[in-house]
């Protein structure tokens, strides 16, 4: 199963609900965490749409990022008033060592809502907190393991039925520009080997990667990441770049000079999906749909990619 980690910016929310129709059909294949950044209207519909169209989910109560951070209550009241009859979703608690996990199941007992259980998505190693949380009578579903923060064997303390993968596989460049020295990176191969590994799932970042900033400046460059897959089932990541990139004026024809290159390359491959048709319709139409479409459909064509694969 494939559980793809989108922090609750618009544009990622955007990306789940206008994929809601493909992820209902193959909801034994995914279940979305959602870390809320900010309690937005856009935030609200994505999960009653996702809650409806009964796909399963992982809402993060103790976001580490963004303006809900410390703001358990207030999640857990959203929870309350959007998905009132709906239980085909978790409660995501994030651990690390600055995390009071008794005070949030606390928090949790205190609000009257139906949910599926907890995931615990593991930031930290810490010692036994499965079973402090097994005596809090809290029902654990996933245990989401953070790989690159957690020591070699931790997964072993968590039941085999539990175990997701989390890794950030993207290969992010410090500015967009860069890409043009780095065209083509590796991403992952954990579809094909998580089972053998012992994990019931597999968790990452995306084409996003896991580091969070609010920062909306101009780029100088214009940057579309698209996934794929290479001759042995891996999953790679094209970047098509901008060619002026001197300044930051003309973004919308810097989109074009990217977009042309992911065009050509997507049509001589003959690969489709539901987010490079719309790619295909802003050639055509030559419209620039705004910075934040652009990772939208980056992030649809990837969850959509891996569907296919698993």
């Amino acid at each position: 199963m494939y559980f793809p980690y989108l922090r609750g910016k618009q544009f990622e929310l955007i990306a789940l609900r206008e994929l809601s129709s493909l992820m209902s059909d193959n909801k034994n294949k995914i279940s979305p965490i959602i870390e809320p950044v900010r309690s937005s209207s856009t935030f609200l519909t994505t999960i009653s749409e996702l809650a409806k169209n009964d796909i399963n989910f992982n809402i993060v109560v103790n976001p580490s990022v963004g303006d809900l951070k410390n703001q358990t209550k207030i999640i857990l009241d959203i929870l309350k008033n959007e998905l009132f009859n709906f239980k085909n979703y978790q409660i995501a608690i994030i651990i690390d060592n600055k995390t009071d996990i008794k005070k949030i199941i606390e928090e949790i007992k205190t609000i009257d809502i139906s949910f599926s259980g907890l995931s615990l998505i593991h930031n930290n190693s810490i010692d036994s907190i499965a079973s402090l949380i097994d005596s809090k009578g809290s029902n654990i579903v996933y245990n989401i393991i953070n790989s690159q923060k957690t020591s070699k064997r931790y997964y072993r303390e968590f039941n085999k039925d539990s175990r997701v993968e989390l890794d950030d596989y993207f290969d992010a460049q410090q500015k967009n520009a860069d890409y043009i020295n780095s065209p083509d990176s590796f991403f992952s191969e954990e579809h094909l080997y998580y089972k053998e590994d012992g994990y019931v799932g597999f968790s990452d970042f995306l084409t996003i990667g896991e580091p969070y900033s609010e920062s909306g400046f101009l780029p100088y460059a214009i940057v579309i990441h698209i996934s794929y897959t290479d001759e042995k089932n891996r999953i790679r990541i094209k970047h098509f770049v901008s060619d002026s990139n001197e300044d930051t004026s003309d973004i919308a024809g810097k989109f074009a000079e990217a977009l042309e290159k992911l065009i050509e390359w997507v049509n001589s491959q003959d690969i489709h999906s539901i987010a490079l048709e719309e790619f295909r319709r802003l050639f055509n139409a030559k419209h620039f749909p705004g910075l934040g479409s652009i990772k939208k459909l980056s992030i649809m064509h990837h969850i959509e990619l891996v569907l296919n694969l698993i």
